[in-house]
């Protein structure tokens, strides 16, 4: 199965995401995760990458699915995906169809996590990022074993400055600018979309997820 979580800013993809991959054997996928690992291992496409990150521009959207599609044909092709957070627009959904189709894939479910703004600037302030593996933590809500410490790495752990609670409406208008349209681009396939509340327990949410798959 190929799932697709989406939401907007600090409603918990990451954390849900992670767990719904670990929790069924499944890989997970996330872009950032993913061009991390291509720059660090020096790939052709982590090198093409890294040009326009040195010259402050976004990374196109053609080298992202490229590097999604290498990961993917180095799985089994029986193996579950779950993509954290991408795609964030209708052209790069469309560009993610063409890359599942040449392998024999599709998108089978899009879960959409909702929580109401307030809860989502709580969270987006409280959150802690690991820059070395890219684990994510919130003091709120999902506060590591040791304050400051990745679990996983041992990393300290930052406060990344798009985390402050100034520029959160800014990325919200940006979700609803850029990805409310993919929400209704997927919402057409029969079957396909499936909308849980992103408020609650981790765990309690975790639930809402399977079930709706």
């Amino acid at each position: 199965m190929n799932v697709i979580l989406l939401g907007p800013p600090g409603v918990g993809k990451g954390t849900q995401g992670v767990l719904l991959a670990e929790g069924k054997a499944w890989k997970h996928v996330a872009t950032g995760d993913i061009l991390r690992a291509n720059r660090r291992e020096g790939t052709p496409l982590g090198k093409e990458a890294q040009k326009y990150m040195d010259a402050g521009e976004l990374v196109p959207d053609e080298l992202i699915v490229a590097m999604v599609k290498d990961t993917l044909e180095a799985m089994p092709p029986s193996q579950g995906v779950v993509f954290d957070g991408f795609p964030r627009t209708v052209p790069q959904a469309e560009s993610l169809d063409l890359a599942l189709q040449e392998l024999g894939r599709r998108v089978d479910r899009v879960v959409v996590l909702e929580a109401d703004d307030e809860v989502l600037v709580k969270r987006i302030a409280g959150r802690r990022s690991c820059p070395e593996c890219g684990s994510v933590f919130n003091v709120y809500a999902n506060p590591p074993q040791r304050e400051g410490v990745c679990d996983k790495c041992g990393a300290d752990l930052v406060h990344r400055p798009d985390d402050n609670p100034e520029t959160v409406q800014n990325r919200l208008d940006v979700y609803k600018a850029q990805t409310e349209p993919l929400i209704r681009f997927y919402d057409g396939r029969e079957g396909v979309m499936a909308r849980i509340p992103g408020e609650g327990g981790v765990d309690e949410i975790q639930q809402g997820i399977r079930a709706a798959l």
